[in-house]
């Protein structure tokens, strides 16, 4: 499994369950990504997509809760071990631990790969991703060059568990 996530300097993740940035860039590569792959993200990362809808061409699962929710064309599960058995239904296709905060957390010892957006600065953020730099099970692979969009300094990170 792998986890794809963008950052802050201090590895804030969003605020008011939005997003710290938007990247035009950062978000065509992730759509490109995980395209045709399995997505696996809590409730109110669902909450915060346009229009409250699950992305097109993936196969959306969301963890949450409350049992009540019922998502069309998303699989609604309860524990991690009922995503995870979803996602196996989806033969040869990857996935993808994409967010919040709870969710990463809950899945962060079974992704092998961890795809990071690091976005310089610090906003003001109430949500964080563990931080793979201080954590011993995991080894920064493969750094790209820093970019620059709508105004923002960032770089693509990969991590992979050791």
């Amino acid at each position: 499994m792998t986890l794809i996530v963008a950052v802050s300097d201090n590895w804030g993740i969003g605020k008011d369950n939005d997003m710290l940035f938007r990247i035009s860039s950062d978000l065509k590569r992730f759509r490109e990504i995980t395209t045709g792959h399995v997505v696996i993200m809590g409730r109110k990362t669902f909450e915060s997509l346009p229009n409250k809808k699950p992305l097109p061409n993936r196969k959306n699962i969301v963890l949450t809760r409350d049992n009540k929710i019922k998502i069309e064309d998303a699989t609604v599960v309860s524990n991690v071990r009922e995503a995870l058995d979803a996602a196996k239904t989806y033969e040869g296709a990857e996935v993808f631990i994409i967010g919040g905060e709870q969710v990463y957390k809950l899945f962060l010892d079974l992704c092998t790969t961890a795809l990071v957006t690091k976005i310089s600065g610090n906003p003001d953020s109430d949500v964080f991703m563990p931080n793979l730099d201080e954590d011993t099970n995991w080894k920064l692979t493969e750094e790209s060059e820093n970019y620059t969009c709508s105004g923002l300094d960032f770089r693509y990170l990969k991590y992979e568990r050791k």
